[in-house]
């Protein structure tokens, strides 16, 4: 068997594998016997087929097999022995010529790889990163501490409808009255709440209960009644409100406190401002790493500036994507294909050099806080442990939710070793100007 290197453009290389029939006969021939010892043919028992009958009908589909598998495997040993990186996997090449399985004992394979390009980055405190955080404003501060006041507030009773007073009204039809009623404001558009707006307690209208709100499910609860019992009533009422009432946030008094922070820790409106910038931090502490991780490969590719076989890389993905994609496909989509995979490269590069590892304890406590996160969606903020622990046991036996786990973590430590070596700014800037840099990247 002899294998020839060839150079076919930049950052991309043919091998050449001549394979003769000394080097696949043995294979053959044990496939033609597994054939034999198998084979099912009127007019034979099994396994007394005459080997010349099954060469006849398996020969050449077995030399086609074994022949290019025997220079399949020569290629990835060639590889293995002459230290050869490459990137995405050997493919055929399209210099392949034609094959004469009928007459020739000797083939020639043509395989075709990409070169992986040299990654020689130098890190130190001269290389400059932002760490771009969210800067808390008033406003931002004011709708934290709102959000916050309403798991303590409650309703009032106010003199006019102003904008989403809860209101109880009086329905009558002349054969249903409904006296306690109940009617959302919060729940309308601007445009449907205007009729309301200004008035008092012992206003009255008439309504069309079916215009007023198109689900069934609201209108019978408004009515008291079942859905099923809603076809028999006459949806013109007479309404009368008769209680307006507001949701007010409670004081920030010692009351509240002793209320909201039963432990203790937080007895001054100072405290507690301190603690709502502290919440939205907290918040906003994934979406600024989130930037900073786009930063960081934004930095690191343009550092690295990786010359990748590109047109390579494009015939791999239609080969390997086996005719799902054509190549206008492809093209179409590979500017953002090439940067991800060339900052997947660049984090392998990282992570051997640096032997940074992912532990199996890391990945259960990662599976177990997208556990957490599942349950509080789902209403349950506080699920208990075991609950949580089966739940993340799912998550890792799932092979795709275990590997987006383990990239993640390893991209964590990835990140974090970069930041070690650089310097890092810190700059605040407004939520907008965030949202606007967070679509550039």
């Amino acid at each position: 068997m002899e294998i020839t290197r060839v150079q076919k453009e930049q950052g991309v290389s043919l091998l050449k594998v001549v394979v003769g029939e000394a080097d696949y006969k043995e294979a053959v021939d044990k496939m033609l016997h597994d054939y034999k010892r198998k084979a099912n043919i009127p007019g034979f028992r099994p396994g007394m087929v005459p080997m010349g009958i099954i060469r006849k009908m398996y020969g050449k589909g077995a030399v086609a097999e074994q022949s290019y598998r025997t220079a399949s495997n020569a290629v990835f040993e060639y590889l293995q022995k002459e230290n050869i990186d490459y990137i995405g996997d050997v493919i055929p090449a399209e210099e392949q010529g034609a094959f004469d399985f009928d007459n020739s004992t000797e083939f020639e394979f043509i395989f075709e790889i990409g070169e992986a390009p040299k990654y020689d980055v130098e890190l130190s405190t001269k290389d400059k990163i932002t760490y771009n955080k969210i800067k808390i404003s008033k406003e931002m501060h004011k709708s934290f501490t709102d959000n916050y006041l309403r798991r303590f507030g409650k309703l009032v009773e106010v003199d006019k409808v102003k904008k989403d007073e809860a209101l109880t009204v009086t329905l009558d039809n002349g054969e249903l009255r409904v006296e306690d009623a109940y009617v959302g404001l919060i729940s309308m558009t601007d445009e449907q709440r205007k009729p309301w707006i200004g008035k008092k307690v012992g206003y009255k209208t008439t309504i069309n209960i079916n215009e007023m709100y198109a689900s069934a499910s609201q209108r019978a609860a408004m009515l008291h009644v079942k859905e099923e019992e809603l076809e028999g009533i006459n949806p013109q009422f007479e309404l009368e409100i008769t209680q307006i009432r507001q949701f007010a946030n409670p004081e920030i008094n010692e009351e509240f406190f002793k209320t909201a922070f039963p432990e203790g820790n937080i007895t001054t409106k100072e405290e507690f401002d301190a603690y709502i910038d502290a919440q939205i931090e907290k918040e906003t502490l994934r979406e600024c790493d989130y930037m900073f991780a786009a930063t960081v490969r934004n930095f690191m590719l343009e550092k690295a500036n990786l010359a990748m076989p590109t047109q390579f890389l494009k015939r791999w993905l239609y080969t390997i994507n086996e005719g799902k994609f054509t190549m206008e496909d492809i093209e179409k989509d590979f500017d953002g294909f090439i940067k991800m995979f060339s900052w997947n490269y660049i984090q392998r590069q990282i992570i051997t050099a640096q032997n940074l590892t992912v532990s199996e304890e890391e990945a259960t406590a990662e599976a177990k806080d997208l556990a957490a996160m599942q349950f509080a969606q789902y209403g349950m903020p506080n699920a208990p442990e075991d609950m949580i622990a089966n739940f993340a046991k799912n998550i890792l036996e799932n092979k795709d939710q275990k590997s987006h786990i383990y990239e993640k973590l390893y991209e964590q430590k990835v990140i974090a070793a970069i930041r070690a070596k650089v310097k890092v700014t810190e700059k605040a800037i407004s939520a907008d100007e965030f949202a606007k840099l967070a679509q550039s990247l």
